[in-house]
């Protein structure tokens, strides 16, 4: 019992203690519908599902498929391993993770569900350059003291099996049909937003094609529906893993989806990752991402540990 005269201060609804949660996301939204107003009743799916770790009062599980690999295409990027773009994102998811502990005291943890091998074949990046690229993941969020943070990939489902026969487990069990997804896109705005944007990026990654640049374009966009239909299963099966997460996504999303989209790094075009591009540190600064072969035009390249970081200008 309180001494007698003090004021016991009312303990928050778990109402109150999702919505507060939920708004210190919303700053950070990958919005498909930007325009539109976005408040926290907006979205009652995350509400639902950061209700159900409140109410238990455990803490919450977000998952967040991403940090594939980086882009094949060295005008874009300056190899196949994390750099400082790498960095200053998970070091953002990991300071929001604790932002939460501030309205919620068992506080978040978040799971990086990396999926570069779910598609590598098809976005043509080798295995052994996705096994390096998630390795130096999690040695940075270690260097790093990014406790809030975790990984998570095929290894940690199919363990050592070939990566062509776990692609193929995983699409067997868990992928749209082809023509189910082909009708969505011609259907479904969201849907056609994004197999144009992955077709988009799988054009600007191919640097080593002989053919013509329709022929290039016409096998990009049959790439894009297996990329989209790897990433639904990847998306599948990490609900079958961590069922009640709450579900993020690096892709832009419209209210009320199954998954909240999130920015990684401050930028004007929501499509932009760090292993889509490098960094260019800026003056007053401020961190921009961008391509290598822009960024090397205004800076000067900085090197880390022995490897290419970013640019200073």
């Amino acid at each position: 019992m309180p001494p007698v005269g003090t004021i016991t201060p009312p303990v928050p609804s778990v109402e109150r203690i999702c919505t507060s949660i939920l708004e210190l996301l919303l700053p950070h939204r990958r919005a498909a519908d930007p325009d539109e107003p976005a408040p926290a009743a907006a979205f009652p799916l995350q509400l639902q599902q950061l209700a159900g770790f409140v109410t238990a009062g455990e803490p919450i599980l977000f998952t967040l498929p991403g940090f594939p690999c980086k882009s094949p295409n060295t005008r874009k990027v300056l190899g196949h391993l994390p750099d400082e773009g790498e960095r200053l994102a998970l070091t953002f998811l990991d300071r929001l993770c604790a932002a939460v502990e501030a309205v919620y005291a068992p506080g978040a943890r978040m799971l990086i569900c990396s999926d570069g091998h779910v598609f590598g074949d098809l976005i043509r990046v080798p295995d052994d350059h996705i096994d390096a690229y998630s390795d130096e993941l999690t040695a940075m969020m270690r260097r790093e003291g990014l406790h809030h943070l975790a990984t998570f990939d095929l290894r940690d489902v199919l363990g050592d099996l070939p990566y062509d026969e776990k692609r193929a487990r995983v699409h067997a069990q868990y992928a749209p049909g082809l023509e189910e997804l082909r009708a969505e896109v011609l259907t479904d705005e969201d849907t056609k937003r994004l197999y144009c944007g992955i077709t988009r990026f799988l054009l600007d990654d191919t640097a080593d094609f002989t053919g013509t640049r329709s022929a290039l374009q016409r096998e990009c966009r049959q790439r894009a529906y297996g990329v989209i239909q790897r990433s639904r299963a990847w998306g599948e099966l990490i609900a079958h893993h961590h069922p009640g997460s709450v579900r993020l996504s690096i892709h832009p999303q419209p209210r009320g989806a199954a998954k909240f989209g999130i920015r990684l790094l401050d930028h004007r075009d929501v499509w932009a990752t760090p292993w889509h591009t490098t960094v260019l540190h800026r003056p007053d600064g401020q961190w921009e991402l961008m391509h290598h072969a822009a960024a090397e035009q205004l800076g000067t390249l900085v090197c880390q540990d022995g490897r290419p970081s970013h640019f200073e200008a």
